[in-house]
């Protein structure tokens, strides 16, 4: 049976405090009906996703978008119908949103949208609307004080909101010491912290996830550590990012897009092939490999997530 290929556009419709984002409900008589749902609906043949979604926005919600910028973009297949969501965040935009079809329509803050049942399809939406668009990777420092300073600078400064703990050098006792350290600053700042390590780890520290290995994501069978735990992982092609869906994890970063110091002899994928793997990803997807914030709107729009860095973040202070 060939399915029927459907395109719609989605909108992350995020409140100005970026706390809350829009939902609205799916009437009782379609499809999924009485589900939650990022508005939108169907493109016309000849729209592109952001003009199918303006009018979509307007007829549905009487408002004008007057900024947008791509969030994700989501293949799902159902048994009839193969859909692409084409997701994007609005920024800006005016008028007060309201029903016009009927619907109802809700300000839920950005933490509780797991509490509403929604379909299958939007899923990588909610993960994606709940992640910052900057993943700091923390460098091999040697000195505890310099790192807890380093660190600091990132999420004070830079506003860091994501934090992976690598640390390759340390044991397991200096590791659990310092991610103790690193999870207090994380928690100080409203940042969340994923150890680069044993998901088991977990059982000491009350981080708020794991970022797996792609070496350790290729040996797993299932799922590591609980659902209420961010699950992240290290991919670097598409064989890795189809082991990453199946396990479940909740976005990845995908490198090298571009030759780095610490890998000279990995060739880059460059933008175009990223692109593409990113396409068929299933999650969120950071861009790895020689970012800089520079990178950051080009990076969203060929569909990322937003940028992994070392090098961009992590300064002494003062540096």
């Amino acid at each position: 049976m060939v399915k029927r290929r459907v395109h719609v556009a989605a909108a992350a419709i995020i409140s100005s405090d970026g706390e809350k984002a829009l939902i609205a409900r799916r009437p009782s008589n379609v499809d999924h009906g009485g589900l939650w749902e990022f508005p939108g609906g169907k493109l016309a043949p000849y729209e592109t996703g952001l003009e199918g979604l303006k009018r979509e926005l307007h007829e549905e919600l009487g408002v004008e978008i007057k900024r947008a910028q791509p969030l994700i973009r989501i293949h799902h297949e159902y048994p009839d119908k193969h859909i692409l969501l084409d997701v994007w965040q609005v920024h800006e935009f005016s008028g007060e949103p309201f029903g016009r079809e009927g619907q109802a329509i809700r300000w839920v803050p950005l933490d509780e949208l797991v509490n509403y049942p929604f379909p299958a399809a939007n899923l990588p939406i909610l993960q994606a609307v709940m992640l910052p668009t900057e993943y700091l990777i923390t460098a091999e420092e040697a000195d505890e004080t310099l790192f807890d300073a380093c660190l600091e600078r990132a999420l004070v400064e830079d506003g860091v909101r994501l934090v992976q703990l690598r640390a390759k050098t340390l044991d397991e006792a200096a590791y659990l010491a310092r991610a103790e350290r690193a999870l207090a600053l994380c928690r100080r700042h409203g940042a969340r912290l994923l150890l680069n390590a044993d998901p088991a780890l977990l059982d000491r520290v009350e981080a708020d996830g794991v970022h797996l290995t792609s070496e350790r994501l290729m040996t797993l069978e299932r799922r590591p550590i609980a659902e209420d735990k961010w699950l992240a992982a290290s991919t670097h092609d598409r064989k890795q990012l189809g082991q990453a869906a199946r396990i479940g994890c909740d976005f990845v970063t995908l490198s090298p897009l571009r030759t780095t110091p610490s890998h000279p002899e990995v060739a880059p994928m460059g933008w175009h092939d990223f692109q593409q793997m990113v396409e068929r990803a299933a999650m969120p997807v950071f861009a790895l490999g020689g970012m800089t914030r520079f990178d950051a709107n080009h990076a969203r729009a060929v569909g990322a997530q937003g940028i992994a860095s070392i090098r961009d973040f992590w300064k002494a202070p003062d540096a």
